[in-house]
């Protein structure tokens, strides 16, 4: 069974930024990023329960080809993405984050 999925405004404010990073770098980039993190979406639409529970049950999903990792939880079967980071941030980073939102 499919759910919806919805992405927070920050973790799409962040999302933006990294693929405005990576268009930056070179054409095309942060489109192939941004088609990566719809691919991901559709995945957690399809199993939300993939990824287990990492953080307050909260779980971590992690982009194949970039290394991004999107933070999330299901709420009323569905899928909202919280916290989009590069995944060589420091994690208190996306702990806090998570306890904020």
């Amino acid at each position: 069974m499919t759910v919806p999925v919805f992405v927070r405004r920050a973790a799409e404010l962040e999302l933006a930024a990294a693929e405005d990073r990576y268009e930056g770098q070179r054409e095309g980039l942060g489109s192939e990023f941004r088609a990566q993190v719809d691919e991901l979406l559709t995945v957690l639409a399809d199993f939300p329960q993939l990824f287990p529970e990492r953080y307050r049950g909260n779980r971590r999903a992690v982009l194949r080809r970039f290394p991004y990792l999107l933070w999330y939880r299901l709420e009323n079967d569905a899928v909202v993405v919280l916290v989009c980071i590069h995944a060589k941030r420091d994690p208190r980073v996306a702990r806090a984050r998570l306890r904020g939102g």
